[in-house]
């Protein structure tokens, strides 16, 4: 399945700090009017929701959140061949600013406050970005909230793609679960798995899945059908089936398909992404703890996260640029392969012979 990130707006808490949504967010404005959104009265208490808690922004994946950023402003950080460019200028920039933010109370993440849809829910967030799939849990009719009646309040949400720097040129990642097919002993084994993945990919399965949750199906053929465009044109109907948000989460990530990326995958890049979301998890927990967040201390973060995830071996196998000789494909392998092969020719061969059957049936009816 298929999905990316999305921004849950409080349009209502919005427009009561005398903003009007744009059509398309910038980080200026998640900044200026989270900040706007932090501010207190003598008690401490929010002025624009009157509670004692508000966490203006929250963004749950923060790996995300940098990795987006850097693409964002065309910034490094890595290539395909295992290049580690994270730890850079554009980087600490981007750090110095959300270090600023959380000074001001206006930015908070999934780590450190816990779900973002709650706080949304609750009155408590203006901004809330996570994932396309996470939109059964965004709203105040949400199926699949996880607080109390009681504590929900009742406001407008928007979904809307996630802030960019340049809106000409949208950027947002492209995710969602995945299904691997691995080499083994058995070549049947492997075969059966690779019907199983043909099953899935089968319009009921990928049509039924989508409708649970903000996924969109992987395939034309699916995204296409009469079915699920019918499920797609019928958004609130009910807040279940039809919840709104969670088809306005899908339309989202059909519309904005071309503006998805995905990032180089090599040994060691999932540890890479770890890095990027750990750089802006620490500078948060700095700024909270009230620690000094400068020059110095990026530097000495950069090293110690290189350290952590072991991100300098990783950058010197690829500097190498030596490449391991696997040898010929194993008999299992070559058996395996044919045999794909021949299934799609087969598979070829019956629907052509059905295609020219139907036509001779034809031919026949009109004679």
């Amino acid at each position: 399945m298929r999905s990316t990130e999305a921004l849950y707006i409080n349009v209502t808490m919005l427009e009561k700090l005398g903003y009007t949504l744009p059509d398309e967010i910038t980080w200026d404005f998640i900044w200026e009017a989270s900040d706007a959104a932090a501010k207190k009265d003598a008690n401490g208490t929010y002025l624009v929701n009157g509670q004692k808690t508000m966490i203006p922004f929250i963004y749950k994946s923060t790996d995300n959140m940098m990795i987006q950023m850097l693409r964002q402003k065309k910034a490094d950080y890595s290539t395909a061949n295992g290049d580690v460019l994270l730890f850079n200028d554009d980087t600490k920039e981007l750090l110095f600013t959300i270090a600023d933010h959380v000074k001001n109370g206006a930015f908070s993440t999934f780590k450190i406050s816990s779900y973002p849809g709650n706080f949304l829910n609750a009155g408590q967030c203006l901004f809330a970005v996570d994932s396309t799939a996470g939109a059964t849990w965004m709203g105040k009719a949400a199926p699949h909230a996880d607080i109390s009646e009681d504590a929900k309040v009742d406001y407008e949400i928007a979904v809307r793609p996630i802030p960019q720097f340049d809106p000409a040129s949208p950027q947002m990642i492209s995710q969602g679960p995945s299904v691997c097919i691995f080499n083994k002993e058995d070549p049947g084994e492997v075969l059966a798995s690779w019907l199983f993945m043909q099953y899935l990919l089968t319009n009921e399965v990928q049509i039924a899945y989508a409708q649970t949750e903000g996924y969109i199906p992987v395939t034309k053929k699916a995204q296409e059908s009469a079915e699920y465009q019918d499920y797609l044109s019928r958004a609130g109907e009910d807040q279940d089936l039809y919840y709104d948000v969670k088809i306005e989460a899908s339309k989202l990530l059909l519309n904005n398909i071309n503006n998805t990326f995905v990032t180089p995958v090599f040994n060691g890049s999932a540890s890479l992404r770890d890095a990027a979301g750990q750089l802006i998890e620490n500078v948060s927990k700095s700024i909270i703890r009230k620690e000094t967040v400068n020059e110095e201390y990026i530097e000495k973060m950069f090293k110690d996260v290189q350290s952590l995830y072991r991100l300098d071996q990783i950058q010197t196998n690829a500097s190498s640029g030596a490449a391991t000789d696997l040898g010929p494909l194993p008999k299992a392998s070559v058996i395996l392969l044919s045999s794909l092969a021949g299934i799609w020719i087969l598979m070829g061969i019956i629907t052509i012979a059905k295609t020219i059957g139907k036509k001779r049936k034809q031919n026949c009816n009109n004679s």
